[in-house]
């Protein structure tokens, strides 16, 4: 076997035993694009080698994906089918675990009318806010992974030989999630209890706000008095340990929806709906967003702050150092999954029921009544540079460094 299709096996293997952490008897539904058919063929054998009962593929295609948007009429682009969203809700009401294998263009829908983008999205959301809320408070296990493509490689890797294109992005996906190390798996549990001693001191600070500094940030965010920083792993309703995303290097918590003024810029391009936004800055006033610039994509970047009144808020607040390792590689992927783990970075919209204490038995209005967002939308967008510096500000007015010069400053 070659060291590729070794790497291909490990992978596949991290995916399920630390990423959805499938247990014996549980469901796995699996959403992915055809294209990446043969590494997902591998992920569902090591599913059901790890005691899966079923395996669910949920296939995608991206020419038809583009040709819908294309020629679908506007009426049936703001239709989600009601029985895929009842199906997921079953699935995630019975212990259901999730895996996305993403490997999308990201230049996917350019050049589609950015309403009817934003129309098919926010039908999505709405269709699905039940089974993202189950998601997004932990109570089933998933995971976030990424496969190679072609058009992703290329646009990644565009100076290399076309035919090495896919082989360079599989390697780099292989580094950023510790694939090729030899033992993957306690690689992991390392990083996880690295992470885990970041949190451990942010939660014993209970700071009262964040002041965000750096060339076109000067942002302010409050934060709840319960709120919970949390980072790697996670554990579901059962109590059963899973990874949201692989790779990971952030810790985060939810912003207080109204607490947050002043303005920030974005280092990375945000891929968003098969769309790039990039140099764009966000102005904020009471938590709202009351002003979007951008220099690409803004008319994209403005469908979505319209989605609904919760994608005027903020969702989540991440901390990353500037150099973890994805951020050391030097590669721009092009991919939230990657370049968020690359970056300080912000989400647009939902927040996360479990950073806040007892949140994951609040209902979305109970949550809504402490300050938590709620939107049918969460998008991470980077903000974070090697000039960034973020301070903690106690109850007392004490200001405390957090980040100095893009990095941890304890």
């Amino acid at each position: 076997m070659s060291t590729f299709q070794q790497n291909l096996e490990k992978y596949a293997e991290l995916a399920v035993r630390v990423g959805v952490n499938i247990q014996p008897n549980q469901n796995l539904t699996i959403n992915a694009s055809t294209e990446v058919a043969e590494f997902v063929r591998i992920v569902v054998r090591k599913a059901y080698e790890a005691g899966a009962r079923n395996v669910y593929v949920e296939w995608h295609d991206d020419i038809v994906s583009r040709t819908r948007f294309e020629l679908a009429s506007e009426e049936a682009l703001s239709e989600y089918p009601e029985w895929k969203a009842k199906g997921l809700e079953t699935l995630a009401e019975n212990d259901g675990a999730f895996m996305s294998i993403i490997s999308s263009d990201p230049d996917l829908l350019s050049g589609i009318d950015p309403k009817r983008i934003a129309a098919a999205a926010k039908a999505t959301g709405i269709a699905l806010t039940k089974y993202r809320n189950y998601l997004q408070a932990d109570k089933a296990s998933w995971t976030v992974i990424a496969a190679a493509s072609k058009d992703w490689a290329a646009k990644v890797f565009p100076n290399e030989a076309e035919d090495k294109q896919v082989e360079k992005l599989w390697e780099a996906i292989f580094r950023t999630t510790r694939t090729d190390q030899p033992d993957p798996v306690k690689a992991w549990k390392e990083h996880d209890q690295n992470l885990h001693n970041k949190v451990d001191y942010l939660n014993s600070k209970k700071y009262k706000k964040l002041h965000y500094k750096a060339p076109g940030t000067d942002l302010t965010i409050e934060l709840h008095d319960t709120h919970t920083w949390v980072g790697a792993g996670s554990e579901n309703e059962k109590g059963n340990f899973f990874m949201a995303n692989m790779p990971t290097e952030e810790v985060f918590t939810v912003p207080l929806r109204n607490g947050v003024n002043g303005v920030v810029k974005s280092t990375k391009p945000l891929s968003y709906s098969g769309n790039l936004i990039d140099n764009f800055s966000l102005t904020f006033e009471n938590g709202r967003i009351i002003d979007v610039k951008a220099e690409k994509g803004e008319a994209v970047l403005k469908q979505l702050v319209e989605t609904d009144e919760g994608s005027h808020y903020l969702g989540e607040i991440a901390l990353v150092a500037h150099d973890s390792p994805i951020s050391q590689s030097g590669i721009l992927f092009y991919n939230t999954l990657f370049d968020e783990n690359a970056s300080n970075h912000l989400a647009i919209g939902n927040g996360y029921a479990f950073c806040v204490e007892g949140g994951k038995k609040m209902s979305r209005e109970e949550l809504e009544k402490v300050g938590v967002n709620s939107s049918i939308t969460h998008v991470d967008f980077m903000i974070g540079s090697a000039e960034m510096d973020i301070d903690g500000i106690l109850e007392d007015g004490t200001s405390e460094a957090i980040f100095r010069n893009g990095t941890w400053a304890f």
